[in-house]
């Protein structure tokens, strides 16, 4: 194999799995990051308490598609504590050992932290957020004027990331994932971004909104505007959303 994405694929095949530092007795990693009193918390609606549509998942599935231009109205914060629960929500927790969530991981690891740009929604500062999905509430992380354009920078300057209502960052937390997995676990942490990501694009469709997945960033500055170093977390996937 040639080539850093060949080379790649070969390093993480199953048969190079290895022992992991779960059967060796490490301890495990934290299910959530933050959520330790270093931010504000923002408390939202409860998810099961909000109304929403009935929406035909044929016709959701058939109308989705990609969207980068969204009206001026606002997105309500009932709706935003929707889309959080349908891409992230906990439905379970198994102790200190596992999460059970809206959507499938490998060894229910849930690597995944959700980051939200607020552009648009009504109730809630502008700024950048973090989604402690165990809780189910929000730490207010940045409210700086400069922060959206720093986010559409790193997007390569995207400008539906800074018009959106919303737009949706996931980093990877690796260890936690690797802990079961090795090396190999890499290959899943990309699978449960996409997994995450259709739940969007989905759930979006049942409030009158549109999503658009971006995988084009600068993954250093990005990493950077979040404040996370970009090895043991980093961003790998981003999408918008906003009223149609």
């Amino acid at each position: 194999m040639s080539g850093t994405g060949k080379e790649f694929m070969g390093r993480t095949r199953f048969q190079y799995l290895g022992r992991s530092d779960q059967s060796l007795g490490y301890p495990q990693p934290s299910l959530q990051l933050g959520g330790k009193g270093d931010y504000p918390i923002v408390d939202l609606p409860e998810p099961g308490k909000i109304p929403v549509d009935v929406t035909d998942l044929r016709k959701a599935i058939e109308r989705r598609t990609s969207v980068r231009s969204y009206s001026q109205k606002p997105l309500s914060l009932d709706e935003l504590s929707y889309l959080l629960w349908c891409t992230q929500g906990v439905k379970e927790v198994a102790g200190s050992s596992a999460t059970f969530r809206t959507v499938p991981s490998a060894g229910a690891r849930h690597a995944l932290e959700t980051y939200i740009l607020v552009n648009n929604v009504e109730g809630l500062e502008k700024g950048l957020y973090h989604f402690l999905a165990i809780g189910h509430k929000l730490e207010k992380v940045n409210t700086s004027v400069h922060i959206a354009s720093r986010v559409r920078a790193a997007c390569l300057n995207q400008s539906f990331v800074e018009t959106s209502a919303v737009t949706f960052i996931w980093s990877a937390v690796a260890y936690r994932m690797k802990w079961r997995y090795g090396e190999r676990g890499y290959r899943y942490m990309h699978l449960d971004a996409g997994h995450v990501c259709q739940n969007l694009y989905l759930s979006a469709e049942s409030i009158d909104c549109g999503a658009c997945a971006i995988a084009a960033f600068q993954d250093e500055e990005i990493n950077s505007v979040l404040g996370i170093d970009g090895e043991e977390e980093f961003v790998i996937y981003v999408a918008t959303v906003g009223k149609k």
